[in-house]
């Protein structure tokens, strides 16, 4: 069987956890057994429709790597692959379905629905439409259609017995007929609902596998019996776990949860490969004990097999921990240039002062990578390395200073850097090894005095780093605050 997976979003907004973990999982069934990945836009529910968001979504897939074969925009052989621009092929397939007595037309009002919910509500009692037009024929229908009165087109469920379909997560899941609604086929605008439209574009595009998350469980026995009535066979269903909070509550993951969209995530500086590797493992297990995978290595490793039927949980503590190993294990001229808008937003240099000292800003970022876990954080610990002076941050840093060797190794320190031309590596090897020779002074009361002084810090990057980055110039200016 040929693979082929579709990922379906809906250009109402961004891309948000869930989103991106379907079109990952989906993206993946299709390398892992060298099939076709296709984009597919869904866009029948124009009143939410977004400007640009289409747009947006390609930028989005594109930058996480999920190429795609088949798309609105490189075409393919199953096109159009926008749902507005298949409105006559919906339509086609509804008029199938009311030939066969599968379907049929609706012309209740929506004042009439509304009552009918109210009453519904008012008995605490799920809404399902009452079939009231099931019984028109085909003649009434006609003619109250030319006399222009508004319609839809409903699927006719059976009342009686059960419908079943196998889940490849979940298996054998069965339901009774009579609590599945007549679902709207085709809307009064002309366009089809999302559960037509999907049953029509996975059998026309040639679906095979259909990646969703299980809040559609309940709903796809009302696609199974329409795939049913058409005479076809059913993709296979792949519904994954739900993504729940990370209090323990054990409530799903919402859009409105904090950072769970991918434009929040990158806002603070999240990388996209541990976006997408925190992301493979919300409800997959890879089997062994490593949790590291680049998407390459995630195409060679993911297996349907490995996906659970348990709720994943959203945790950022999990989540900060891989970013700040991405952080420390990608290239540094990567992890540059992701940083300096967050240096620049911060005030510590303009765009172009960033652009121009780039080989500094890289010295500066991979000193203090190792302590931040997305990159929003770079800007709390890069402050030392800028400024003429420096202010000791609490009572440890201060009372080094006032030791009675603090002004003996300031001092000597201060006439190393002003007998040298630049700060280089022999000099930074060799500083503190003579100064202790020269001083009998060594350990914490050398390298902190030093330090103290320099960052009004008592921890922080390596003393080799910060000598480096600060260069000759600042460091004397910085000393020369200090002693005269």
């Amino acid at each position: 069987m040929e693979v082929r997976t579709r990922f379906a979003p809906s250009p109402t907004g961004y891309m948000h956890v869930g989103n991106i973990r379907s079109a990952l999982y989906t993206y993946l069934i299709a390398k892992k057994h060298e099939g076709t990945f296709i984009l597919r836009i869904e866009d029948t529910d124009q009143n939410r429709y977004v400007e640009g968001a289409v747009e947006k979504i390609y930028k989005d897939l594109k930058s996480l790597g999920f190429v795609w074969q088949e798309g609105p925009d490189v075409g393919g052989d199953y096109g159009p692959y926008i749902q507005s621009e298949r409105k006559a092929l919906y339509m086609e397939y509804a008029k199938k379905l009311i030939e066969s007595g599968h379907a049929y037309y609706c012309f209740c009002s929506q004042e009439r629905l509304d009552d009918l919910r109210n009453k519904y509500a008012e008995n605490n009692m799920t809404f399902m439409y009452d079939g009231i037009c099931r019984g028109i024929d085909d003649i009434e229908a006609a003619e109250r259609i030319k006399n222009g009165e508004k319609c839809v087109i409903r699927f006719k469920m059976p009342k009686t017995g059960t419908t079943s379909y196998d889940d490849v997560i979940y298996g054998k899941l069965t339901f009774k007929n009579s609590e599945l609604d007549d679902i709207i086929l085709i809307k009064s605008d002309g366009l089809p609902t999302y559960n037509f439209a999907n049953v029509v574009d996975d059998y026309t595009m040639k679906i095979s596998h259909v990646v969703r998350g299980n809040e559609y469980i309940s709903s796809t026995p009302k696609y199974k019996l329409v795939y049913d009535a058409f005479g076809l066979e059913m993709p296979k269903i792949v519904h994954l776990p739900m993504v729940n909070k990370p209090d323990g509550s054990g409530r799903k993951l919402g859009k409105r949860d904090g950072d769970v969209t991918f434009d929040s995530l990158l806002e603070k500086g999240y990388l996209k490969e541990a976006i997408i590797n925190f992301m493979a493992l919300l409800g997959w297990s890879p089997g062994g004990e490593n949790e590291i995978f680049s998407l390459k290595e995630l195409e060679e490793n993911f297996s349907i097999d490995g996906i659970s039927k348990s709720p994943a949980v959203y945790d950022q503590v999990k989540l900060n921990w891989m970013n700040g190993l991405y952080i420390r294990k990608e290239d540094i001229e990567y992890i540059t240039e992701l940083s300096i808008p967050f240096i620049v937003d911060a005030g510590f240099m303009t765009k172009s002062e960033a652009e121009e000292n780039k080989e500094w800003i890289k010295k500066v970022v991979g000193a203090v990578r190792g302590n931040v876990e997305y990159l929003a954080q770079i800007p709390e610990h890069i402050g030392i390395f800028f400024g003429e002076g420096v202010t000791p941050e609490n009572d440890e840093a201060r009372e080094i200073l006032v030791t009675e060797d603090a002004p003996v190794v300031i001092k000597a320190f201060k006439e190393k850097l002003e007998n040298i031309s630049e700060v280089s590596e022999e000099f930074v090897k060799g500083v503190f090894k003579e100064i202790q020779t020269e001083t009998g002074i060594k350990g914490k009361g050398l390298y902190m005095t030093v330090r103290v002084v320099l960052t009004g810090q008592c921890h922080g990057p390596e003393m080799p780093e910060i000598l480096n980055i600060l260069g000759k110039d600042l460091m004397i200016k910085r000393l020369g605050k200090v002693v005269e």
